[in-house]
């Protein structure tokens, strides 16, 4: 039996890279859409879905918050996954003849230095593997791609210059979602534990919601809030929390928490990556 993972976009993405350096005795399998790559897991055609959520540059990936608490999926661990920039082109074909060079706008807006220097004009594509494919699908000397070298080597075109990115700690992390939970285990660098949160509707409700985790001694690396259906007032927390719903500490955090809160639902505790510090 093929086990698979799936991931957002196609052969040859970052997500794709992902998968590759995480889990590679698994199949990458591409999906359309993020809703798809988790709808995979879902039905079983995948064991694991590679999701981004966010970009050291660039910052949080749009929706993936908000799909996460509906998925009926666990995060069950965690991969940061460096991000190099690299121009592809025809095989061949010399970097003066260069006047365009397609990639996802993200990428383009990371390579603002490298691209003015030379003169090399922007385009903005779908994505970054959709990118190499179609420059090398054009046969276009004059077009390049802005991706991984595994698109590259995907599409047969040639790396005429690596990492480019502006920012040379660009990194991505990712979050590998089950339909098991995989509480038990524990990391050697620590553990996460990821959550979403609604507060009452009484004055300073977050901050004492916060206050637990404070004289708890439990660090919280992230803490976002986006809109629900829409509504202004209709407001969700996403928090990354160090530590053990187990531990002490963030037991007694969490029981405070749930006080002060509409709703309170774990999305996952998983091993800390040991690149996260």
């Amino acid at each position: 039996m093929v086990l698979r993972i799936s991931f957002q976009g196609e052969l040859g993405a970052y997500s794709h890279q992902a998968c590759v350096e995480t889990r590679p005795d698994l199949d990458p399998m591409p999906c359309r859409t993020f809703e798809d790559a988790i709808e995979a897991v879902r039905t079983g055609a995948a064991e694991l879905a590679m999701l981004p959520v966010e970009n050291s540059t660039y910052g949080r990936v749009a929706d993936i918050h908000s799909l996460l608490p509906g998925s009926g999926l666990h995060i069950v661990a965690e991969a940061f996954v460096r991000v190099h920039i690299n121009l592809l082109v025809i095989p061949g074909t010399p970097l003066e003849r260069i006047e365009r060079a397609m990639s996802h706008t993200v990428l383009l807006g990371q390579c603002k230095n490298f691209l003015g220097t030379h003169g090399i004009h922007r385009i903005a594509g779908a994505d970054t593997a959709g990118s190499a494919r179609q420059v090398a699908e054009a046969g276009d000397p004059t077009l390049a791609a802005l991706a991984g070298e595994l698109a590259g080597e995907i599409y047969g075109l040639e790396t005429l210059a690596r990492h480019i990115e502006d920012q040379d700690t660009n990194t991505t992390r990712f979050l590998l979602m089950s339909r098991e939970a995989d509480r038990d285990r524990r990391g050697e660098h620590g553990m996460i534990t990821s959550f979403v949160f609604r507060v009452r509707n009484i004055p300073a409700a977050l901050y004492k919601a916060m206050g637990g985790f404070a004289t708890n001694g439990v660090n919280m690396t992230k803490l976002e809030s986006y809109m629900v259906g829409g509504n202004f007032t209709a407001t969700q927390f996403y928090a990354d929390v160090e530590g053990h719903p187990d531990d002490p500490s963030l037991a007694r955090a969490l029981e405070e928490l749930d006080y002060f809160t509409d709703s309170l639902k774990i999305l996952g505790t998983y091993p800390a990556d040991p690149r996260r510090h």
